[in-house]
């Protein structure tokens, strides 16, 4: 059992709370085995006061366990982690410590079920940028990238989805207002659109001396862009080159796969700083013509030999480390620009999904704008619309028709949509009339809603509207149904994306650069493929509805040629990911992938305490509690003595008694992470010394390497579906969670089980829950003064 002991002590004193606790558990007839646990922990508490990261039983009655359930699930937190009592302390056997503990969970658990609290989720619920821009691909079937149109949104609890923080100011309502103008222009295909240029700028530490997998067979390098072209007209591509050497190169511009232009790029001129390649003495650049419509521009390099002479060493993988001796060109940007000469939009997808009619006269274009905007404002309000919605949207419609004809009007109603609240929040209201504090489900269309933005960061699409707007979302078995549908879309991609993309900090690797010096090989391919990796692994575990234990204990992967020798892995070829077993137990599951052992590090160095929190707070659902202020920072080799290890170190600071209750804790669960570097690569010694990767917890319990960890982790397997349930309920409710959502949860991880803990009955759990499908009136302030203080599940108070 993992003991995560966070208590401090003072001088000892009676507690007389727990003592009348353990009086009144014997008055009122419980087991006795559960007045057992009781009085150890009074013997304890007599003999010292402690203060369990400032939780205190004193007063709490428990002949009443939901009257002081804020206090008692923070027990039952404590006590499923082992935190109670605090090492070193009386622990009383383990059946009536398990006992205790569920005991507890019951008295919660029966009155969660006669009295539901499903919590109070923000009336208005704004989306955040990701949830946009898939609304707009839904809706318009137009995929744009809006990070240069809307700034990136704030974050809580670990999510860019929490409705707390996303407001609406002034400057960002501006810049909604000039992302559904260009939005509206571009599904339209609006003719008047004035020439623009748009560059596409490709990372200086990306790697092109290999083959991309989405370009073209016998290339080299490059990239390949997914660009929406206005208008049909004619289309300016340049290209700016990077590097090069003494050798001629070819480099190939095309558009759907259809050849524009090749370039024959003699030998570079002279070798000082800004010295280019000769390009038929003409600039990179090509003027075509182009069909309106989403086309995907390649830019890249026809492959030439990759043979090393003989006597040359072997060199590093990428381009920038000191010593490379292959010096071919790369591509460091590419800027489209245009349309020039535009004869107007043809068919596209936008176009076929906004005009689900063609006014065949003048006479037919009021009814037609009607079913056109009626159309798109019921899938954008995401729930049927009214006729005042619809007259005003079509009051816009007329004014735009009247300057620039029908489609005109059709693009200014469409504009107006896209900056109407109903679009850009989700709102939920209390029925009329009801008393203030009071549960409710909420309606079949909100219902709806949230379902899709958990599962899509999206709209709901018209099947899953249907449904919901006759009242049937509710029926015995069809939100079930829908739960699956909806998994095995494509759209689920988002889940990975959006959830696992931040539960497991993928989202940072971006911000990771390893020192070059102490890893030359380190590049921005090895950021993708990582990734792309712990995505990849994430979405099959859900689509395939494996067990969520399999983010531990999984024997596969995905890889490519690259990330296969990153790690070791033998018989890989190729740039294209494909799943292979892993025979090395060290580097199975989330714990022996790139990206989590590459976030979870400094620049020059691996982080115990990183690791070991990050298994804390992901896998174990205890987060360690805040550092105290003024923590000093790690001893550094001063050069001058005999140098320390790392161990060494760490052992030095956890001497510090203020560091020590954490770092029991943490330091163990990332030293037996150690063997992995800053990147991930396995290693046996650290400076020249052999590491240990052997660790003790504050129980006594041993492990060693990555493969005892994930051992240890395993009798903690509640633990992690647990880590994983909170995890997703957070991110599907947009909201913290509190100690009244703890039996929804408890629920959930209980019912899965019987399953091994398949994934997608964790989710469908999660959407026939509580906190889900309910929702609680507004509690006037003067009341709500009253109730008890909100305790986050899983904080650490």
């Amino acid at each position: 059992m993992l003991v995560l002991a966070t208590a401090t002590v003072a001088p000892a004193q009676t507690a007389p709370g727990v003592t009348k606790a353990g009086a009144a558990l014997s008055s009122v007839g419980t087991p006795a085995g559960h007045k057992g646990v009781l009085d150890k922990y009074c013997v304890t508490c007599h003999n010292a006061r402690l203060k369990t990261a400032n939780l205190v039983l004193e007063g709490i009655d428990v002949a009443n366990v939901p009257a002081g359930a804020p206090v008692w699930e923070k027990v039952v937190q404590k006590m499923r982690t082992a935190q109670m009592p605090p090492a070193g302390r009386p622990r009383p056997e383990k059946d009536a410590y398990a006992s205790m503990v569920a005991w507890l969970e019951g008295e919660l658990d029966r009155d969660a079920v006669a009295r539901p609290n499903p919590g109070r989720t923000e009336s208005l619920h704004r989306l955040n940028r990701e949830e946009y821009m898939r609304a707009v691909r839904d809706l318009l079937a137009l995929d744009i990238d809006v990070t240069s149109l809307l700034p990136a949104d704030d974050m809580s609890y670990g999510f860019d989805n929490m409705a707390g923080v996303l407001k609406i100011t002034p400057s960002l309502l501006e810049r909604y207002l000039a992302a559904a103008r260009q939005i509206s222009r571009l599904a339209v295909g609006n003719p008047k659109l004035p020439a623009t240029a748009e560059t596409f700028r490709l990372k200086a530490d990306l790697y092109q001396d290999l083959s991309f997998d989405d370009l073209p067979i016998g290339t080299r390098g490059g990239t390949s862009i997914k660009y929406h072209f206005p208008l049909d007209g004619e289309y300016t591509i340049a290209v700016e080159p990077l590097g090069g050497g003494a050798e001629a190169h070819q480099l190939e511009v095309s558009v759907d796969g259809q050849r524009v232009k090749l370039f024959e790029l003699g030998p570079r001129r002279g070798m000082g700083a800004g010295q280019g390649y000769d390009s038929e003495g003409a600039a990179l650049d090509v003027r075509t013509m182009v069909k309106a419509g989403p086309k995907t521009v390649a830019v890249t390099f026809i492959r030439k030999t990759s043979a090393l002479a003989e006597g040359v060493r072997e060199p590093f993988l990428v381009t920038h480390a000191e010593g490379d001796s292959r010096v071919q060109p790369g591509v460091a940007a590419v800027t489209i620009t245009g349309p020039f000469n535009a004869t107007g939009a043809s068919d596209t997808p936008s176009r076929r999904r906004i005009f689900v009619c063609r006014p065949a006269a003048p006479a037919n274009e009021a009814a037609c704008a009607r079913q056109v905007v009626s159309t798109l404002a019921r899938r954008a309000y995401r729930r049927p619309v009214t006729e005042k919605e619809v007259e005003t949207l079509l009051s816009f419609y007329k004014d735009g028709r009247d300057k620039d004809g029908f489609e005109g009007g059709v693009e200014a109603a469409l504009r107006r949509l896209l900056v109407s609240p109903e679009f850009l929040f989700r709102y939920a209201a209390d029925p009329p009339g009801a008393k203030p504090g009071t549960s409710y489900k909420v309606s079949d269309l909100e219902l709806a809603s949230r379902l899709s933005f958990f599962l899509w960061s999206s709209i709901p699409d018209d099947q899953l509207l249907d449904l919901a707007a006759k009242g049937q979302l509710r029926n015995p078995g069809v939100i079930e149904a829908q739960v699956k549908r909806m998994l095995a879309d494509p759209r689920a991609d988002a889940i990975a994306r959006n959830f696992a993309g931040q539960w497991l900090y993928l989202r940072t690797i971006e911000g990771s650069v390893p020192d070059v010096y102490l890893f030359p090989n380190f590049s921005e391919n090895l950021r993708r493929d990582f990734r792309r990796e712990t995505e990849l692994f994430f979405q099959s575990i859900l689509h395939d509805n494996k067990s969520a234990l399999d983010l531990v204990t999984a024997d596969y992967t995905f890889v490519n040629e690259r990330l296969a020798k990153h790690y070791g892995i033998p018989n890989v070829y190729g740039s294209h990911f494909r799943r292979v077993t892993i025979a090395d137990p060290n580097r199975r599951g989330l714990l022996g992938q790139g990206s989590i052992l590459t976030v979870t590090s400094l620049a020059d160095r691996t982080t115990v305490v990183g690791r070991g929190k990050w298994i804390m707070e992901n896998l174990l659902a205890a987060p360690p509690p805040q550092p105290p202020p003024n923590v000093p920072p790690l001893a550094t080799n001063d050069g001058k003595s005999a140098p320390k290890s790392l161990r060494e170190r760490m052992e030095q600071h956890r001497a510090n008694p203020v560091c020590a209750s954490c770092h029991n804790r943490m330091d163990p669960l990332g030293f037996a992470l150690e063997n992995f570097d800053a990147t991930g690569q396995w290693r046996e010694f650290d400076d020249g010394r052999p590491i240990d990767s052997s660790a003790v917890l504050p129980d006594g319990t041993k492990f060693a390497g990555p493969a005892g960890l994930r051992d240890m982790l395993l009798g903690q397997k509640r633990s992690i579906v647990q880590a994983l349930t909170e995890k997703l309920m957070l991110y599907a409710l947009g909201r913290g969670l509190e100690y009244y959502d703890a039996p929804a949860i408890r629920r959930i991880v209980n019912d899965a089980a019987a399953s091994t803990y398949a994934i997608q009955s964790i989710v469908v759990g999660i959407v026939k829950s509580t906190p889900f499908q309910m929702r609680k009136t507004e509690v006037p302030a003067t009341v709500a003064s009253h109730e008890p203080t909100k305790t986050p599940v899983g904080a650490n108070n």
